[in-house]
């Protein structure tokens, strides 16, 4: 960090970044910029004034608990508050088209993610020597940016998209950018809310960063506001002074073959005296993952659920994989199972290694899309309708963040590092060229070096990007124009 760089103000920073847009539903617009540059960048001026900053993000989410507390105090359920959120990233292509050609210093960045698909693993064919990844064909043209739009309700967005429809002239013979294609996002219903389609609590593991998440939860990780925010202390990449307080999003179109993955847990339930096949397929799903359908993890809870284990944020995160015999063991939980392949914890932070790897951590936004399981799918054990998470990540730089956690970590047969057995493939969201040649060991505690052959990808990328989500005083003085 840069003794020029200025002190660190919320308000700087766009809302979802560090504080994460509060949302019922959500709306991804992928856009391209047309030909009337200047009029697009006069056009941000008008934006600028609606784009969600992380200090709004802190009011909206006092505001929120506090229509809690007050319902709760009343005895009866809180109504949704209306809000709405709005933020606004650019890609490569996006900043080249500005005319904004300054180096922001990441590799991943610059290329794109179309010319990342293969290295990430990600399905598809060579095609006159050019890799073509199975993404839509909303993917793989040219994109300029996205526009987020949160809100409580589906009406709520509609209403704060019109707003941003028009500031663009969408639609009209003088548009100013034009829709490439609209991801929504949609928080599971009753119940499953918070949860992934899978069934897992998801979003528990996030990094706490330093000086802005002041009461960090037991467990909970504090990294430097650089391995999140540009130029901040423990970016150590040499950036231009505008970008200070930007991150780089990872965005992930991601599809989730849930009756499929059901149907292999039903199909092979761990084996133990005293559990029941339902049991025993729930431990295994519990074990590909790293932690129970309720978020308690399997390092705390290695035989049965803990729901109450699961919902406790003093708890649920406060583990290491530092158990007597954790390291050499796979009793308590897989070298390979997702939670410890993303997050390794002891297993690099411990001896032998001691390492520091904060500049691997991220932190995960995104939500669901797509209808539950049908009983038709459930029966069947085929998917029939589209769903899954938008996955969106940030962190100041891509080649040390998401990109080495897919490529270096998930999809590596030998991560964790120096273990007595070959730990196998991340079964969620590792990818191998050859998907049905995946498998992984230690699945079943009483037979650890037993190899499980994983049939099918269960997460199925359909397209993304890389963006920088710039500050707001960039999007003034580097972006907008007068």
């Amino acid at each position: 960090m840069s003794s020029t760089t200025p002190a660190f103000d919320p308000a700087n920073v766009q809302g979802d970044i560090l504080a994460g847009l509060p949302k019922k539903s959500q709306q991804y617009i992928i856009f391209q910029i047309d030909d009337n540059v200047t009029a697009f960048r006069k056009a941000l001026n008008k934006l600028i004034p609606l784009i969600t900053t992380t200090t709004q993000v802190h009011q909206d989410r006092a505001k929120i608990a506090a229509n809690k507390k007050a319902a709760q105090e009343a005895g009866k359920a809180p109504q949704l508050l209306k809000l709405s959120g709005v933020n606004i990233a650019f890609s490569q292509a996006g900043l080249t088209k500005l005319g904004i050609t300054d180096d922001l210093g990441d590799s991943a960045f610059k290329a794109g993610q179309l010319a990342d698909a293969q290295d990430l693993g990600d399905q598809g064919q060579t095609v006159n020597g050019k890799f073509v990844p199975n993404w839509i064909p909303a993917f793989k043209g040219v994109i300029h940016g996205v526009i987020l739009i949160s809100g409580d309700s589906d009406l709520t967005i509609a209403a704060t998209r019109l707003v941003v429809e028009g500031i663009f002239n969408f639609g009209l013979h003088n548009a100013l950018l034009h829709e490439v294609i609209t991801i929504t996002g949609t928080v599971r219903p009753g119940a499953e809310k918070g949860h992934e389609h899978f069934g897992f609590l998801d979003g528990i593991s996030q990094p706490a960063v330093k000086g802005i998440d002041t009461k960090p939860n037991p467990g909970q990780e504090t990294v430097p506001q650089g391995v999140i925010l540009l130029g901040r202390e423990g970016d150590t990449i040499t950036r231009p002074a505008w970008a200070v307080d930007g991150s780089f999003i990872a965005f992930r179109y991601l599809f989730q073959l849930v009756p499929e993955f059901n149907h292999f847990l039903t199909a092979n339930p761990i084996k133990a005296t005293g559990l029941t096949p339902e049991q025993g397929s729930a431990l295994l799903g519990a074990r590909l993952v790293g932690r129970w359908k309720s978020g308690a993890p399997i390092d705390l809870a290695p035989t049965a659920d803990d729901p109450a284990l699961g919902a406790d944020p003093l708890r649920n995160n406060n583990f290491h994989y530092n158990f007597p015999g954790d390291q050499d063991t796979q009793e308590r939980c897989p070298f390979a199972a997702h939670t410890r392949k993303t997050n390794p914890r002891a297993d690099l932070e411990g001896p032998p290694f001691n390492a520091d790897i904060s500049n691997r951590r991220i932190i995960r936004r995104g939500v669901q899309f797509g209808p539950e399981v049908t009983k038709e799918e459930a029966s069947s054990g085929v998917t029939k309708c589209g769903r899954g998470l938008i996955f969106v990540a940030y962190q100041s730089t891509i080649p040390d963040g998401f990109q080495f956690i897919q490529h270096s970590w998930a999809n590596n047969t030998g991560f964790p590092p120096q273990k007595p057995v070959n730990p196998g493939f991340d079964p969620i969201i590792g990818q191998a060229a050859d998907p049905k040649s995946r498998s992984l060991v230690g699945t079943d505690p009483n037979n650890q070096s037993a190899s499980l052959n994983l049939p099918t990808e269960w997460v199925v990328p359909k397209g993304g990007e890389y963006f920088f989500s710039p500050s707001i005083p960039a999007l003034r003085s580097k972006f907008a124009l007068a």
